[in-house]
């Protein structure tokens, strides 16, 4: 399966819409995705916003959970790569990437001496 390097920066507001859950590899015995070394691979649903488009909702596999992602929240994924599937009549892409993490938030402007903001 070939994988295709994806331009994160090109996909606008990323959000995480259902938060990191272990991947699981089989339904009946409810057996958990793990990659070559043990580690499970867990799975992040994200809002992917370009301007003038649709959301679009995309799952993403990642190797360990991505710490302090949250529903709701900014994230930011680094190493995506895309592969296109098929199994019989069925066929998708998937996505996987190196790492998912909290978007750095922005500080509010500080309080001036006054208790006003910019110190007017």
């Amino acid at each position: 399966m070939q994988s295709i390097p994806v331009d994160t920066s090109r996909l606008g507001v990323l959000r995480c819409a259902v938060g990191p859950e272990p991947k699981i590899a089989d339904f009946e015995t409810k057996e958990v995705k793990k990659d070559r070394d043990g580690n499970t691979i867990y799975s992040v649903a994200v809002t992917v916003r370009q301007e003038g488009r649709r959301v679009s909702v995309i799952e993403i596999a990642v190797t360990g959970e991505p710490k302090g992602v949250v529903e709701g929240a900014e994230v930011r994924v680094t190493g995506l790569d895309a592969f296109a599937w098929a199994m019989g009549d069925r066929h998708g892409i998937s996505f996987r990437a190196a790492a998912i993490t909290p978007a750095p938030t922005t500080a509010a402007p500080a309080a001036g001496s006054n208790g006003k903001v910019g110190g007017a």
